[in-house]
């Protein structure tokens, strides 16, 4: 019901602002006496008597009776000092996009501890997104989620003590596991957005767990990676580079498919260093980023061409507002971490969204 409500919020926003009312609100705070108002309203009405536009005139006429009936005495705020930081995606240095920062969707992790208006600790006040409770045999927990030294870090311990789950998990390859000897976390952002550009600059895991910056909302999601920092499969080595990008389809009936999925071996270990990783999400499609190289743009119609056998009616299904995931999970098809591979932390140094206005 929340995801439900704060996508109405943005759709409604949407609308809002093709109702020109941020215009006419900024007229409202800009005067100061009824002359001041009459005087400020003046370049908006001229806009609206050009426009063949019956909603905007209605928002205009319902403002307006609303102001008239509270009275023009009121004196006008001091605007707001504008502390958003002065950065740009790192696939666009010079904004030549018009890119503007939001901060309620991103982090810089500049703080003591993890801002909880924002993000939510998997599992805190035993709440669980999606009944998640992690990816037998790795359990989150509440505890496995530290800032330090200016990051995010989402760690993974061995920890047999834990008062783990007596849930199973079957996975398609036959095998099965129980929750058991180690710990990892998820982090989940509060807010929903539809459209723009995400960033996020970190360092993998160095170990046999996931590295996942991922998206969910309205029975859909983007994985922009799951990156292995180390597999236990030796076979598997070259999971240390590979970039894959995939979407999931959640509508009822259909349980989570790939519905498209591609990938890009990287010039480098994911778990060696920090890079940043971006993806741009509009309505015509995804754009991939490392180190603000483009490395895949797939369009709408590249990704239905592109669809999986697993795919419904359509594969491109990103059209409804989502909420940001990062977290580690075990992928026990590339092997299972022992005792002496933990602990290690998935380091993030930011988190960055993006939207054009």
């Amino acid at each position: 019901m929340d995801d439900f409500v704060e996508t109405f919020r943005i759709h409604l926003e949407e609308l809002l602002d093709q109702l020109r009312i941020k215009s006419f609100l900024y007229c409202l705070s800009a005067a100061g006496s009824c002359w001041d108002f009459l005087s400020a309203l003046r370049p908006f009405i001229a806009n609206i008597m050009t426009t063949n536009n019956r909603l905007t005139i209605f928002a205009f006429g319902f403002g307006a009776a609303l102001m008239l009936g509270l009275g023009f005495g009121c004196t006008p705020e001091e605007p707001p000092v504008d502390e958003t930081p002065q950065v740009f995606p790192d696939s666009d240095p010079d904004n030549l996009g018009n890119w503007v920062y939001k901060t309620r969707f991103s982090d810089e992790f500049e703080d003591a501890v993890l801002d909880e208006e924002k993000w939510h600790i998997q599992g805190k006040d035993g709440q669980y997104e999606s009944n998640f409770i992690g990816r037998a045999p790795a359990q989150f927990s509440t505890d496995n989620v530290r800032i330090e030294d200016g990051k995010l870090m989402i760690e993974t311990r061995w920890e047999p003590d834990f008062p783990f789950s007596t849930k199973v998990d079957y996975y398609a390859n036959g095998t099965s596991y129980q929750f058991e000897n180690m710990t990892t976390a998820a982090v989940i952002g509060k807010n929903l957005f539809r459209y723009g550009y995400m960033e996020i600059k970190c360092k993998a895991a160095d170990a046999s767990i996931t590295s996942s910056f991922w998206m969910t909302g309205q029975n859909t999601e983007l994985d922009v990676f799951e990156f292995v920092g180390k597999p236990k499969q030796s076979q598997k080595a070259f999971l240390e580079k590979e970039y894959k990008f995939s979407i999931h389809d959640w509508a009822p009936g259909m349980g989570g498919p790939t519905v498209w999925t591609d990938k890009y071996e990287l010039p480098w270990r994911v778990a060696d260093d920090f890079h940043t990783y971006g993806c741009e999400w509009s309505a015509e499609g995804l754009k991939f980023y490392a180190d603000g190289e483009l490395i895949r743009e797939a369009t709408a119609e590249q990704i239905e061409a592109e669809a999986t056998d697993d795919a419904a009616e359509e594969a491109w299904i990103l059209h409804n507002p989502l909420k940001i995931w990062v977290d580690s999970e075990a992928f026990p098809w590339h092997g299972i971490p022992e005792e002496g591979d933990l602990p290690v932390d998935f380091e993030i140094e930011y988190i960055r969204v993006w939207q054009k206005e």
